[in-house]
Order: structure tokens, then sequence, then C-alpha cells
């Protein structure tokens, strides 16, 4: 795969995906691929506010996105993008808001192709954390994790002053 930067995170690597002016897509790489400095401006500019998302889970991406989907995944896509950092939706209450089944929207949130900007994370099931990626367990369901962990963190500002003060 061709990358146009390849950037570490708390839980891996992650390889950007991107054209001049829109993200095309983010895959989570193996423990041992080595980081790639940004090879254009764009790319650059994802890796930043990347960056910033780690830093505060609150952080709002303003990136051009360029989508390959069908229409009901669009549509999916849309949905998971206005579930608010720190909050998830269960496959069931997006299948209902979409008027479709919850199994057609797990398959369109595993086929996410810009995860973290687009929360596919935030996609549980009704007892239990769902799949990532595709994947119903290993190291997809630990990212998931640690996403789902990062955010309710940051969104305690009470534990903030705590910790602070």
């Amino acid at each position: 795969m061709n990358y146009q930067a390849k950037i570490p995170t708390p839980f891996g690597m992650l390889g950007i995906r991107c054209d001049i002016e829109a993200l095309i897509g983010i895959d989570f790489l193996e423990q041992d691929a080595s980081p790639q400095l940004p090879s254009q401006a764009f790319a650059r500019e994802a890796c930043i506010q990347l960056q910033a998302y780690f830093i505060d889970s609150n952080f709002n991406f303003n990136l051009s996105l360029k989508l390959n989907g069908t229409a009901h995944q669009t549509k999916v896509w849309q949905a998971m993008s206005a579930i608010p950092s720190g909050q998830t939706r269960n496959y069931g209450e997006l299948a209902k808001l979409l008027a479709s089944c919850p199994r057609a929207v797990g398959q369109a949130c595993g086929a996410n192709p810009i995860p973290i900007v687009i929360p596919c994370h935030r996609v549980v099931s009704k007892s239990g954390i769902g799949g990532f990626i595709h994947q119903r367990k290993g190291a997809a369901l630990d990212i998931k994790r640690w996403l789902l962990a990062h955010e309710k963190l940051s969104n305690r500002r009470d534990l903030w002053v705590t910790l602070v003060i």
C-alpha cells in the first residue's frame, strides 16, 4: 500500500492515504511498521489533526474526505460522524435511525475507510463492545477499547481539574 505518511499512536502505527486535497484512508499497520514523514501538505495537515485528537479527544477534525462507498455506507458513515466524542450508539439505534438493520449497519461500520476521523469505534453492540474493522477479537478490539477509554477520560473535566490541582 502506498502511504503519504505513517504516524505512531498510543496503540500502534497508522498509515495515512490521501491525495493533494482529501483524506482517502487510514489503516492500522503492523506493530513493526516504521514512521514515515508526510510526503505532501495535506498529509501533514491530516497528521497534525490526528495528533491533536490523541491529545484531546474533543478535537473537531476539519479535513476534506474522499469517500468511496455505497449510498447506505455513506448514510451510516454520516450518522457515525454525528455521535459526539465520549458517547456511543449501538448498531440497532443507528439501524432504526436509518431505516436499516443492525447487521447492515455493522457491515458499513467495518467498511469505514477513515476510522478515528469517522468514529466507527463509537458504535457498539447492545450487549457489549461489538466488532471493529471487521474483527471481533484481538488487537482490533484493543484499539477500539483504547479509543473509547481515551474519549471517556478526555470528557471527564472533573477528573482533569482534580489532576491539575
